[in-house]
């Protein structure tokens, strides 16, 4: 069974940083896509970056030139780089992973979440 574990969250003051990092594990043959999305209190889930497997990559506008996205594919991991943190980037953040079990698939899987608080 595929899971998707995110680690990285936390309380971060304005203008602070923090990495995310999000490990796949569970019959895995291949991972696609990869991305970030987020859900604030009172709103829906939305993207904020993804990455493609030869490494193309995707920002929402309101994290461009502050997040980066990045992945390891050896590792099953993909990773979210948040400088310049600002209140309003305070969410629950969750991965997803276009994950192949066996060659010729692709299921989406959803991390958990972890939570993102930036103080002001």
């Amino acid at each position: 069974q595929v899971q998707l574990v995110e680690s990285g969250g936390g309380l971060v003051q304005a203008g602070g940083s923090l990495i995310l990092s999000c490990a796949a594990s569970g019959g895995i043959f291949s991972i696609n896509a990869m991305g970030w999305y987020r859900q604030a209190p009172g709103k829906q889930r939305g993207l904020v970056a993804t990455i493609s497997r030869r490494g193309n990559t995707n920002y929402a506008d309101s994290v461009k030139g502050r997040f980066t996205i990045s992945r390891d594919n050896a590792k099953n991991t993909v990773y979210l780089q948040m400088n310049s943190l600002k209140a309003e980037d305070t969410a629950v953040y969750y991965c997803k992973m276009e994950v192949s079990t066996r060659g010729w698939d692709g299921v989406d899987y959803w991390g958990k979440g972890t939570l993102v608080t930036v103080s002001s």
